[in-house]
């Protein structure tokens, strides 16, 4: 499979009205996960988006004349090269000549044939492969047209590490280098602290570091109350300890029920004895371990391991639910919510959502869905193969495994009610914000600016983003000001860079402002329909200069200054062409501004200290020119500190091996330098 042959094909129309598909020479892998970045810059070469007229139908038609009838993965390209879509085939012949047919094409299907301009085809040896590859790239290429998997972040895991004399228990979250058991996936890291937390209680084990373990002398403070066994200074053997950690690692792996009663027999034991704090301790390891079971909700006896799938759709959106139980064990859930057309069905955002999910992800042997979809079957190979065990998909309709998906089903759809609901907000909010500013329509797109420094130094510019879905943390960035012709500390200076390194930027990689409500294939879109900028009619005056130069027109910007004694809720806005108005007290626009303010006024400040603390822990040598890590160390060696190195002079520089005279007179003319 790794090592499978794949051609890459592609279409491009050489004349309007024309075209012929040439093969490509580069071959990408077959498997999803064998494509890093490397072979996804091969298949870039083979990227030929077209600037003639031809598009559409005609170029698909062109394209048909040459496919094979082999399986494969097909990308359909606009006239800018962006992906429009990728999808899979049995027969790439087949499936791209129904895309020819002018007729019985929905809407969606119908704009994106009207955009394609060219297109590229990577042949498999199997439908399995190209399942795998059609997953990633998507994945990878975030096309408009696709069902498209959001907030893919990995899950968070229960390590046991077993490369110590004494385990530790932790989080881990990543790639899984250390030697040790892991647990999981849990839904979220709160999920993982709590059980963590459990566990210490009922079974004592540490969770400290290994060079913290090393430097004790005597047992911390989780000793004293009872949450950690102290093998780090011997109140514990390590035989002992042991043994306490395969108990852990036996009620993690299932066997809860043993565990529970073996801990009970040995309270009963105890207390035969009138060993009454021997019993209190087994007693509260007995109460912890209740507690993260009834933390747990629902374990069914019949699953032993199992992810859970529930999809439900409404208002042209939809949620799917998301349940995983190892070792017959509820580990959480999570709802997310994919960018997918209204037109598809819940069978196909489902198949779709599966194969991006699992494409970085291990498999469980048992996948239960709520709805069923036409390649279930191909899916659970292409899962199988992938995991090296079979992997079965099933639509459950009836007894324990029925109950676990009407229960995710329930959860998926109170979830949905929730994000209809906060949507609908939003959008109250966005027409509020439309009407006090004058806008012509709600904005999509809002982006909010804001500075932090200290008296000059570590200067940062901060964007955030606000749209119909709150605030879009993956658009935020942040600005390093680094012009040399700004006063330290002018504001209205540091605005005037953020704002030409920003539209310059954006006109480069989006072109021209398209005109207010043009569909842009994105909730977002790349151009802002509001901006909103921290201060007074100076600022408003550096943005719309800048913008002004750039040949930027049309952009409302508004400048929220701060009121008297810097009081919330007495904002005075700036607009050009408007006197300066204040917004009613209380109102909910005036909250929403106040919000979105704070959260760039957060974010600048946030990035500023983390430039400070950086700049910090930067030595100073590392500034001059010739002095590289050797000289370096051995300037360190001979007079301890960079700061004796600053008092040095001509004469005890030289001293130092590696440091010449003209080296010497550079280092010492350096820091005399920043002295005056």
């Amino acid at each position: 499979m790794k090592n499978a042959h794949n051609s890459v094909l592609t279409a491009v129309p050489d004349e309007p009205g024309d075209g012929r598909t040439r093969a490509a020479a580069s071959d990408v892998p077959a498997l999803a996960e064998d494509i890093g970045p490397d072979s996804a810059r091969k298949l870039d070469i083979a990227w030929e988006p077209t600037d003639r007229a031809a598009t559409g139908a005609d170029v698909i038609a062109a394209a048909v004349k040459t496919l094979p009838n082999a399986p494969g993965v097909y990308r359909m390209i606009d006239k800018k090269g962006d992906v429009l879509y990728v999808g899979k085939a049995r027969s790439l012949r087949k499936r791209v000549t129904s895309y020819a047919r002018p007729t019985a094409q929905n809407a969606r299907t119908a704009r994106m044939i009207r955009a394609t301009a060219s297109m590229d085809f990577v042949r498999t040896r199997t439908e399995t492969e190209a399942l795998l590859l059609e997953a990633n790239l998507i994945k990878r290429l975030r096309p408009r047209f696709n069902v498209l998997l959001r907030d893919d972040k990995s899950f968070p895991y229960i390590l046991v590490a077993q490369d110590h004399e004494a385990p530790a228990i932790m989080k881990h979250r990543g790639a899984r280098r250390r030697k040790g058991t892991y647990f999981g996936p849990f839904a979220s890291a709160g999920a993982v602290g709590r059980t963590v937390n459990a566990l210490q209680k009922a079974f004592l084990i540490r969770t400290c570091s290994d060079s913290v373990y090393e430097s004790r002398t005597r047992p911390c403070l989780l000793y004293q109350i009872k949450r950690c066994a102290a093998p780090c200074t011997g109140e514990i053997t390590l035989n002992d300890y042991r043994r306490l950690v395969d108990e852990a690692e036996a009620f993690l792996s299932g066997s809860s029920r043993q565990v529970t009663a073996d801990l009970a027999s040995a309270m009963e034991a105890a207390s035969a004895d009138l060993d009454f704090e021997r019993a209190a301790l087994y007693r509260d390891r007995l109460s912890a371990l209740s507690h993260i079971q009834s933390h747990q909700g629902i374990n069914p006896s019949s699953v032993e391991e199992a992810d859970v799938f529930a999809l439900h759709q409404e208002g042209g959106l939809c949620c799917i639910q998301v349940f995983f139980f190892r070792t017959g064990q509820n580990w959480g859930n999570r709802a997310y919510f994919p960018r997918a057309d209204k037109s598809f069905e819940a069978g196909s955002v489902l198949e779709a959502f599966l194969a991006q999910f699992y494409d970085d992800k291990p498999v469980p042997k048992l996948i239960l869905v709520s709805d069923d979809f036409g390649e279930r079957q191909l899916l659970s190979l292409a899962l199988s193969e992938r995991a090296g065990h079979r992997v079965e998909i099933s639509v459950p309709r009836r007894g324990e495994k029925r109950e676990l998906v009407t229960h995710a089903l329930t959860n998926a759809r109170e979830a949905l009610a929730r994000k209809l609901a906060d949507t609908a907000s939003q959008a109250r909010l966005l027409a509020g914000l439309a009407e006090a500013f004058g806008l012509q329509q709600a904005p999509r797109r809002i982006e909010v600016y804001d500075n932090s420094h200290v008296m000059g130094t570590n200067a940062v510019g901060a964007m955030i983003v606000a749209g119909p879905e709150g605030f879009a943390k993956a658009h935020y960035r942040k600005f390093n000001i680094r012009s040399d012709d700004s006063t330290p500390g002018d504001d209205t200076g540091m605005m005037r860079e953020v704002m030409q390194r920003r539209f310059a930027r954006l006109l480069k990689e989006a072109g021209q402002r398209p005109e207010p409500g043009a569909d842009t294939g994105d909730a977002l879109g790349p151009w802002p329909d509001l901006l909103l900028i921290d201060g007074g009619k100076g600022q408003l005056s550096a943005v719309n200069g800048v913008l002004a130069e750039l040949g930027i027109e049309g952009l409302p910007v508004v400048s929220v200054a701060k009121g008297r004694e810097r009081e919330a809720g007495r904002e005075t806005f700036f607009m050009s062409g408007r006197p300066p108005f204040m917004l009613p007290h209380r109102d909910p626009v005036l909250y929403f501004v106040e919000r979105m303010r704070d959260e760039a006024h957060r974010f600048a400040i946030g990035s500023h200290r983390a430039r400070r603390k950086k700049e910090m822990h930067t030595n100073p040598l590392d500034e001059i020119d010739g002095v590289g890590p050797a000289r370096k160390r051995a300037l360190l060696r001979h007079f301890g500190t960079a700061k004796a190195v600053s008092r040095a002079g001509i004469d005890d520089l030289m001293v130092v091996e590696g440091i010449s005279q003209s080296l010497a007179e550079a280092i010492y003319d350096h820091f005399n330098e920043r002295a005056v």
